[in-house]
């Protein structure tokens, strides 16, 4: 029998990618401190985490499998009273867009994009703030969902930690990201912003579905 082909996504290594054999991947991982990296039976799966973060998939099956019933009751059920985010980018980077929706409708609140030159990071990012001031701004009690730990981070940092270069590509891209640090740093607001949990309720209502 032919053994199954694997894709190897590295995260943080020597060059970051997707590859296609153990060797390419061990090369670029080896001997370099904090390695992330994973392996995909689809070169989709592997698209799709590279464009994510590597805590997402870190030692995680997809899905509710891997997940006990007492681990399932203890996450409960999603806050519909709620906007989660998400972003899409087609490459890293690559075009990017944002938005909002309702949780539990999926009705679009808002949206941006495409961007020309963008990451889903800052994608997550910049849907975050621009939750944040669109629930202020209606006096929402509401709560945002994301599944980005990392755009999560940057938002209570109130700091865009992205490693993208500025070009004139992406100028307008990175005004946006000072504009939203800016209104972090001015703003105070009590909207909890909570790690939608993907293991147990699937995709993010926001996702692009790009799979």
């Amino acid at each position: 029998m032919a053994k199954k082909k694997k894709f190897y996504v590295v995260w943080k290594g020597k060059h970051p990618g997707i590859f296609e054999s153990w060797a390419d991947c061990k090369a670029q991982i080896e001997g370099f401190k904090g390695a992330q990296y994973k392996s995909f039976t689809t070169f989709e799966e592997a698209k799709k985490a590279f464009n994510g973060n590597y805590l997402e998939y870190k030692g995680k099956s997809k899905g509710k499998e891997g997940l006990s019933p007492e681990e399932l009751l203890k996450i409960g059920e999603p806050n519909f009273n709620s906007i989660a985010v998400d972003a899409a980018s087609s490459g890293n980077p690559g075009k990017m867009e944002y938005r909002g929706v309702d949780t539990k409708t999926k009705r679009v609140l808002f949206k941006q994009g495409p961007f020309p030159e963008g990451t889903s990071n800052v994608g997550e990012f910049l849907a975050l703030v621009h939750g944040l001031a669109f629930l202020k701004k209606q006096k929402s009690d509401r709560i945002l969902y994301s599944d980005s730990r990392i755009a999560i981070g940057w938002v209570r940092k109130k700091k865009c930690g992205t490693k993208l270069k500025k070009t004139s590509k992406n100028k307008n891209l990175f005004e946006l990201i000072e504009r939203g640090e800016d209104w972090l740093r001015k703003n105070r607001y009590n909207t909890p912003i909570v790690k939608w949990e993907t293991k147990a309720w699937g995709e993010i209502p926001a996702d692009f579905g790009r799979k």
